[in-house]
């Protein structure tokens, strides 16, 4: 007789880890962006978005910023909960480019932060071509990419080239999209969906 030998983690009823890539699908009104996110070498940020996408976080949201350049093509557009604070989780501590040897090249996904390092929450942005003003380097931490655009570039550049408001203040001003775009949803297509498990007021209209 055949003796089925399970994983450790299913006999303990542990959840199964995740896998070293884990792709995420935003459907948004300029169109689907697939996105798959290093989970190897930025573990925590990709936690993060993560739980976003699990929770059903990112339903409804919107990209609101381009950021364009002035001399050369490309820049980077923002998106995520904004502001919102029905939707925002704890900060995430900050994997510098330093340490997970990724880089804000084209297509790459990066974690928005305020001022301080461990602030990275439900916003992020994609690069449409290189930015690496945005890596660390000595006496800069810089931002936390976690992953790529494998599909759906089109529809970024679409939300960059979206005309942008005049107003706004300090980094923003200038850049803030005069009609964001809508995140219809966040899915999840690999691995094991794990939901925090939190209320979602945001879903109840409140």
């Amino acid at each position: 007789m055949r003796v089925l030998l399970l994983p450790l983690p299913l006999l303990l009823g542990a959840a199964p880890p995740e896998p070293a890539t884990v792709r995420v699908r935003l459907d948004t009104a300029a169109g689907p962006i697939t996105l798959a996110l290093d989970a190897r070498r930025a573990p925590k940020t990709t936690a993060n978005f993560l739980r976003y996408v699990d929770d059903g976080r990112f339903e409804g949201t919107r990209f609101f910023r381009a950021a364009r350049r002035s001399r050369t093509p490309g820049g980077f557009v923002e998106g995520g909960i904004g502001t919102d604070p029905r939707r925002v989780l704890p900060g995430v501590p900050l994997e510098p480019t330093s340490r997970t040897g990724l880089r804000h090249t084209d297509g790459a996904i990066s974690m928005a932060r305020f001022e301080r390092e461990d602030s990275g929450t439900g916003n992020f942005s994609i690069m449409v071509g290189a930015n690496p003003s945005l890596d660390a380097r000595p006496g800069r931490p810089g931002y936390a990419v976690f992953g790529r655009v494998i599909a759906g570039m089109a529809a970024v550049k679409r939300i960059l080239a979206q005309p942008t408001a005049p107003g706004g203040v300090g980094a923003m001003k200038g850049q803030t999209l005069a009609r964001p775009v809508v995140i219809v949803r966040a899915v999840r297509l690999d691995g094991t969906a794990k939901p925090t498990g939190g209320p979602k007021p945001w879903a109840l209209g409140l």
